[in-house]
């Protein structure tokens, strides 16, 4: 089966569509805190996110490409890839209960240094001494911003450092799968597999929104999700990752200002301060993968 359509070199509408991408993802965030800080459970929360996101995958990959989206190239890599992406979701807003959209951003920024570190033993790939060295500079900005010696540390900090790492799985599985597997199915399986499974667990403890703004957020919430994934499928299509990376950082001052608009929720010194750290360190290991590609086409054939 095809892997989606062609790669076009459209560089600003790229870049354009992962600012597009990084802010439905911020709305991901603040809806689930929304939602959860109204009274709904979180998986309630996970499960509105994952269903909705899944029917509109159908509405938007099934005329296109027809039963074929549906149809799995690595069935045990999508399930292994989707439980844990359902498990960094439900951490993350296990974590949004208690702890400003700032600092669960933050923290999850250090996802492509722990993707670095993971892809030593799952991809193979050789990681020189700075980069080692920029990993762990990341991690000490997760340090600054938990601040576990401190009485600023709260224990949901621990779901955040969960879904980090889940989403880092999550993510080395989605470098395994590329090539391999259409965007499309990666979509509808992620989404559907997610709510298949969170399903047994909601029935039980179902609360319905109440008024017309959390029924809003609700049906959202998994609109949000489906459009962020679209946008940022759509923005690899027209840019490399290596130009897309640094985009993600817009998300950081998208969260402080969430968090300022709608939870009168100012970020801490010291949540800047470990955000810098983790930012920066993710900036290096960007700078020398991005190097190291050019290097490679260089010497190519």
């Amino acid at each position: 089966m095809g892997i989606g359509r062609p790669r076009e070199d459209r560089r600003l509408t790229g870049v354009l569509a992962m600012a597009l991408a990084v802010a439905f993802f911020t709305c991901i965030d603040s809806s689930a805190k929304w939602l959860i800080l109204a009274g709904l459970p979180a998986l309630q929360v996970v499960f509105a996110r994952y269903l909705i996101h899944f029917l509109l995958a159908l509405v938007v990959f099934l005329p296109r490409e027809g039963l074929a989206a549906l149809r799995s190239n690595s069935p045990v890599r999508q399930v292994l890839r989707s439980v844990f992406l359902l498990g960094s979701t439900v951490c993350n807003f296990a974590a949004l209960k208690y702890l400003p959209i700032t600092v669960t951003t933050t923290i999850m920024f250090a996802g492509p240094i722990a993707v670095t570190l993971l892809a030593i033993p799952m991809l193979g790939e050789r990681v020189g001494l700075r980069r080692i060295a920029a990993v762990c500079t990341g991690f000490l900005g997760v340090a600054v911003v938990m601040q576990p010696w401190g009485a600023a540390f709260h224990p949901a900090m621990l779901f955040s450092l969960g879904a980090l790492t889940l989403a880092s799985l999550y993510f080395v599985l989605t470098r395994i799968l590329a090539g391999i597997e259409a965007i499309s199915t990666q979509q509808i399986w992620s989404a559907g597999l997610a709510a298949l499974a969170i399903l047994p667990f909601v029935p039980g403890g179902w609360v319905w929104p109440e008024g017309g703004t959390d029924w809003t957020v609700f049906l959202l919430i998994g609109a949000f999700g489906a459009a962020g994934h679209i946008a940022a499928t759509e923005a690899h299509r027209l840019a490399d990752a290596s130009l897309l990376a640094p985009v993600v950082y817009l998300q950081v001052f998208l969260a402080a200002l969430a968090g300022i608009l709608v939870f009168d929720t100012w970020p801490t010194v010291w949540t800047l301060c470990g955000g810098a750290i983790i930012i920066a360190s993710g900036l290096y290991i960007w700078r020398r993968e991005r190097a190291q590609l050019r290097g490679a086409k260089r010497s190519g054939p």
